[in-house]
């Protein structure tokens, strides 16, 4: 298994825009076996793996690292961050317990919007 799993979803042009952007910089610094990307846009039996239904994989973004622990949302992005240099702060910042739930709040209401978004727009 790698290191990370990232279950995302591509059919959503925000996220795999984001996912892109986060991939190429931690390409940078990590080998193939760190990082699993995960599309469930194109297998959305993926999901099973992580035992998360397919609406809550498109509507935030999950990461399991290697201990078998499963991020969700806001603490997805910032387990990513925590592995590429020059975003560790960020990440950190975004884990920091009293800054945590307002992380967690923006994250979820974006993500409302977006799923929404998306769904109206027949990506789903």
């Amino acid at each position: 298994m790698a290191r990370l799993e990232i279950f995302y979803n591509s059919a959503c042009p925000v996220c795999a825009a984001g996912i892109n952007s986060q991939r190429q910089r931690m390409a940078q610094h990590m080998t193939g076996d760190d990082a699993a990307w995960k599309d469930i846009a194109l297998d959305e039996n993926l999901v099973c793996e992580i035992g998360a239904a397919l609406d809550t994989v498109r509507h935030s973004l999950h990461v399991r690292d290697e201990s078998g622990q499963i991020f969700v949302g806001a603490d997805a992005i910032a387990r990513l961050m925590l592995e590429t240099p020059g975003q560790r702060w960020l990440g950190r910042l975004q884990m920091w317990p009293p800054f945590r739930p307002l992380s967690r709040f923006l994250y979820d209401r974006f993500a409302d919007q977006l799923f929404a978004w998306n769904k109206r727009h027949g990506r789903w």
